[in-house]
C-alpha cells in the first residue's frame, strides 16, 4: 500500500502529545506490551529467564493478555469513542496520565511484585477497569445514551471475571473473561464493521443496502454470550456446549449479512470481517472441547490471539489514522502485519491440535505476533505522538 504523506517535522512529535487523547497513549503502550509479554512468557515457561512474577507464569500470561493488553485497547478505543458519541470533552493531560499510570503500575507490580503484598498487587490491577467505566459511564449517563449502557454492562462482567481470576487463580474466570471479550467484539465490531463497510460501498456509488444489520439478531447473540459466560464459569458443561453452538450460528448469520467478501480488496475492512470470523470459530472449538475432547487451549487461542488480537490490530490501525486527521491509507507494511497476526492465530490453534510440535508452533506464532505489532509500532509511533495535520484536537 502507498505510504501516508506527512508534513510533521521531527520536533513536532512529543510525549505530551501522547496524552492529548486516550487512544494515543493506550494504543502505543498496548503495542509495546503485546511485543514484550509474549516473548517474556515463552522465555519464562522455557526456563530461560525467571522474573519475580506476582502470580504463576501461565496465570500471569493469561492475565496480561486479557486484563493488560485488552484493557488498554478498551480504554484507548472507548474513552475516545464515547467523547464522539456524547459530544463531551476528552480525557487528557494530567487526568489521562494518572489513569495510564494505574494501568502501567498494574503491569509492573505483576511482573516484579513476587514479594509484595497480594492486596497491593490485586488492588492496583482491579482499579483500572472501574476507572475506565466511571469515565465512560459519567458521559453516557449525562448524555442519556441508553444504547451505550450495554457496553458498560459487559465491561462490568469482564471486571467480575478479573476479580475471580486474581483472587482465586482459577482458569474458569479467564475463560469467562474470553467470552466477555468476544461479547465486546460482538457489540463494538457489530457496529463499526457493517457501518464502515456500508460507507465504503456508498462512497463508491454502490448499493450500501447489501450490508444488512439486524438489531434483534445482535441482541440475541449478545444475550447468548452472557449466558454462555455464566454457564462456563459454573461448569455446566452440556449447557455450555449447546450455548456455544447457538452463539456461533448467530454470529455466522450476522457475518453473512455483512457481506465481507465484497471488501476483499480493502485491507482496512477485510481485516475486521476476518477477525470477527474468529469468534464463531472459537465458539465451535469450545463446544468441541466439551463434546469431542478437543484441546481447551485451541478455542482459548482462537478467541484470544484470533478474535481479540486480530480485531484490535485492525481497529487501532484505522482509528489511529482517522482520529489524527489522516486519510485512511495504510502505512507501508500494515497489510503484511494483518496477514501475520491471522497466521499467528492459525499456527497457535493448529499447534494445540499437535499439528506442529509445541516449541516450533509457539515459537512461530509468537514471532508472527511480535512482527505484526512491531510493524504497527514502527509505522504509527510518530503518528500517535504528532499533532493532527489539520490543527484540530485529536
Amino acid at each position: 500500500m502507498q505510504a501516508i504523506p506527512t508534513s510533521e517535522s521531527a520536533e513536532s512529535a512529543s510525549i505530551r502529545q501522547l496524552f492529548g487523547y486516550p487512544f494515543r497513549i493506550f494504543f502505543l503502550s498496548m503495542t509495546v506490551l503485546a511485543m514484550l509479554s509474549i516473548p517474556v512468557w515463552v522465555l519464562q515457561v522455557s526456563g530461560a529467564i525467571q522474573l519475580p512474577l506476582a502470580m504463576p507464569g501461565l496465570f500471569w500470561h493469561q492475565h496480561e493478555m486479557l486484563f493488560g493488553f485488552l484493557s488498554a485497547a478498551i480504554a484507548g478505543f472507548l474513552l475516545t469513542a464515547v467523547c464522539v458519541w456524547t459530544q463531551t470533552n476528552r480525557t487528557h493531560g494530567v487526568r489521562l496520565a494518572l489513569l495510564w499510570g494505574v494501568w502501567l503500575a498494574g503491569r509492573l507490580l505483576l511482573a516484579f511484585g513476587a514479594d509484595l503484598p497480594e492486596w497491593l498487587v490485586q488492588g492496583v490491577n482491579l482499579a483500572f477497569l472501574p476507572l475506565v467505566m466511571l469515565d465512560a459511564g459519567w458521559r453516557v449517563w449525562h448524555a442519556r445514551q441508553k444504547r451505550q449502557l450495554m457496553i458498560l454492562v459487559v465491561l462490568g462482567l469482564l471486571w467480575l471475571m478479573q476479580i475471580g481470576f486474581v483472587t482465586r487463580l482459577d482458569p474458569a474466570f479467564s475463560y469467562g473473561a474470553l467470552i466477555m471479550a468476544m461479547a465486546l467484539i460482538s457489540i463494538i465490531g457489530g457496529r463499526i464493521t457493517p457501518a464502515f463497510s456500508a460507507g465504503w460501498l456508498r462512497q463508491r456509488g454502490l448499493d450500501a443496502t447489501q450490508v444488512r444489520m439486524v438489531p434483534a439478531l445482535d441482541m440475541a447473540a449478545l444475550f447468548i454470550m452472557v449466558l454462555l459466560m455464566a454457564s462456563l464459569v459454573s461448569d455446566w458443561q452440556t449447557v455450555t456446549a449447546g450455548l456455544a453452538i447457538i452463539a456461533a450460528v448467530l454470529m455466522l448469520v450476522r457475518l453473512a449479512g455483512w457481506k465481507g467478501w465484497l471488501f476483499r480488496k480493502e485491507p482496512l475492512l477485510w481485516v475486521l470481517h476476518l477477525s470477527i470470523l474468529w469468534v464463531p470459530i472459537a465458539l465451535l472449538l469450545l463446544a468441541g472441547s466439551i463434546l469431542a475432547d478437543w484441546p481447551t487451549n485451541a478455542w482459548a487461542h482462537a478467541a484470544g490471539t484470533g478474535a481479540v488480537g486480530c480485531l484490535i490490530l485492525g481497529v487501532i490501525a484505522r482509528v489511529s489514522l482517522g482520529h489524527t486527521g489522516r486519510p485512511l491509507i495504510l502505512p507501508q507494511g500494515m497489510v503484511a502485519a494483518f496477514v501475520m497476526i491471522h497466521l499467528a492465530a492459525l499456527v497457535r490453534v493448529v499447534t494445540a491440535f499437535e499439528v506442529l510440535p509445541w516449541h516450533a508452533g509457539v515459537g512461530i506464532s509468537s514471532l508472527l505476533w511480535v512482527l505484526a505489532f512491531g510493524i504497527y509500532l514502527v509505522r504509527y509511533t510518530r503518528i500517535l505522538a504528532s499533532p493532527r495535520p489539520d490543527g484540530k484536537e485529536g
